[in-house]
């Protein structure tokens, strides 16, 4: 069974910085694009950062020049370096991912979620 687990969210101060990892296990053909998408109380779940197989990424402008996504595909493992952390950052963060099975059928999974909060 294909599992996400996310890792790196906690308590950090406005200004601050946290590394979030997420590792794709269990048996499966391929990792394919990898992500980060944030959903803080009271809205909606949106985008973060997406990041290819090839390593092209893409950002959503709330944080461009502040959040970094790169990946290790030796690990199947994705990572999101968020610095200058605002209060409104705070969310609950989910690592996605397109996976190709051993049977060739491709689905997107998710990770349970990691909370990141900034206090001011």
């Amino acid at each position: 069974q294909v599992q996400l687990v996310e890792s790196g969210g906690g308590l950090v101060q406005a200004g601050g910085s946290l590394r979030l990892s997420c590792a794709a296990s269990g048996r499966f053909f391929s990792v394919n694009a990898m992500g980060w998408h944030r959903q803080a109380p009271g809205k909606q779940r949106e985008l973060v950062a997406t990041i290819t197989s090839g390593g092209s990424t893409n950002y959503a402008d709330s944080v461009k020049g502040r959040f970094t996504i790169s990946r290790d595909n030796a690990k199947n493992t994705v990572y999101l370096q968020m610095n200058s952390l605002k209060p409104e950052d705070t969310a609950v963060y989910y690592c996605n991912a397109g996976i190709t099975a051993t049977s060739r059928l491709w689905s997107n999974y998710w990770g349970p979620g990691t909370q990141v909060t900034v206090s001011s």
